[in-house]
């Protein structure tokens, strides 16, 4: 089993270099036919969410409906796909940055009953406290 950086999930979304992107949909069909699976882990998709928007200008909804369908590829395995899933709710219903909504539910998912910033925007969320 492999992991995939986010320069490989960005090659695939973006498709800015062809080469690489032809790359990666390779290596995916191939995982498919031999059913391989590729592990995304949650420090990747904190990375892919900062990438999406910083480095591409893609808006909030074209963000979350590509990493909705990344989570329905049969050979992508994320790491925590229930936190995954509920980024993507919250992320939705919500205006707080999508790395936040990240880091918020990650702690929670560790028993944390909140997590401290100084992000206003943030603690506006039951998943954070303003210092």
């Amino acid at each position: 089993m492999h992991a995939l950086d986010t320069n490989a999930l960005v090659r695939f979304l973006v498709n800015d270099d062809t080469k690489q992107a032809t790359r990666v949909k390779n290596i995916f069909e191939t995982a498919e036919k031999d059913g391989s699976v590729f592990i995304i882990t949650l420090a990747v998709v904190l990375e892919l969410l900062w990438v999406l928007a910083a480095v591409y200008d893609r808006s909030r909804a074209s963000i979350l409906t590509a990493l909705e369908e990344l989570t329905l590829l049969p050979i992508l395995r994320f790491e925590k796909p229930d936190l995954v899933q509920q980024l993507i709710i919250l992320g939705r219903s919500t205006a707080i940055d999508l790395p936040d909504i990240l880091i918020g539910l990650s702690a929670r998912h560790l028993e944390c009953v909140t997590t401290l910033t100084f992000d206003r925007k943030a603690a506006k969320s039951s998943l954070f406290e303003l210092l």
